[in-house]
């Protein structure tokens, strides 16, 4: 989802006499303490029945039409997804389909319904500040896992890894194989010793040369904020070698574990 060009296209919509505008902002987190018993279902149908009752006391039956036009639409939407759901759904639809837009987001969203002139766009504006596009770098010695993110849900992963015996970084795509630190060392302590002192030598080195290749990277992705993750020691080296700006650095070794949960550990 491309979120700043679909804000400015409904920042310019209003609409005119009964052809009001829906918006939708629906909690369905199920780790939210509030949702265990899929409590959204009720918040929608609510929401939803305030509305009609609302329109039906107006006597405006235009406008009701519309109205459930628009309510048979998202309901048709949510019944057709609810096994993709995440955290959130935000719906903004008009019945004569000028305005039709729906997503499910993995962000904790406020319950929020609105049926007006024009779409209520606070919460979607707060969520491009709070989940910009950001590159998370995972560094362990001689590898690096990159998760390329926006609006809290992973675009891409891939990983570099050191081949210390050419002394060069390949890109691997998918999961990553084998131990972090060994690579074509072998598994002995000695030979996991000999690893140990050729990184300690060689670390300002080695960073150096792949730094240049993450700062590609977040420029080509258009990161606006950027997270390494690691060790105090390759957290803090791979950043002073990068010309690109690190808004945080991690002091914790995360490369083998889950995407969900370095996610969730560094956005939230």
């Amino acid at each position: 989802m491309d979120i700043n060009a679909k804000l400015k296209e409904l920042e310019n919509v209003k609409t005119a006499g009964s052809n009001k505008v829906f918006t939708m902002y629906l909690n369905t987190d199920r780790t939210d303490p509030d949702q265990q018993g899929g409590e959204w279902k009720i918040h929608f149908k609510n929401g939803m029945r305030n509305f009609e009752s609302y329109l039906s006391e107006a006597n405006d039956k235009e406008e009701l039409h519309n109205f459930q036009v628009v309510k048979k639409k998202v309901e048709r939407f949510i019944k057709e997804n609810e096994q993709q759901q995440l955290k959130g759904i935000i719906v903004f639809a008009t019945a004569d389909d000028e305005v039709w837009y729906a997503e499910i987001v993995q962000m904790r969203l406020e319950n929020e319904f609105y049926w007006q002139e024009t779409p209520e766009l606070d919460q979607f504006r707060k969520l491009k500040e709070t989940y910009p596009k950001t590159g998370i770098i995972l560094v362990q010695q001689n590898q690096i896992k990159v998760i390329d993110s926006y609006l809290n849900q992973i675009e891409d992963t891939f990983s570099y890894e050191l081949d210390v015996e050419t002394d060069t970084w390949r890109i691997m795509q998918g999961p990553r194989k084998g131990t972090s630190g060994t690579t074509g060392l072998g598994s002995t302590n000695l030979q996991k010793d000999k690893f140990e002192a050729r990184y300690e030598v060689n670390q300002q080195r080695w960073y150096k040369k792949i730094a240049p290749k993450i700062d590609k990277q977040a420029k080509d992705r258009g990161w606006q904020k950027i997270v390494v993750v690691g060790e105090n020691g390759a957290s803090k080296v791979l950043t002073n070698q990068m010309s690109k700006s690190v808004d945080e650095i991690i002091q914790k070794n995360m490369l083998d574990h889950e995407e969900s949960k370095v996610m969730h550990e560094v956005l939230g």
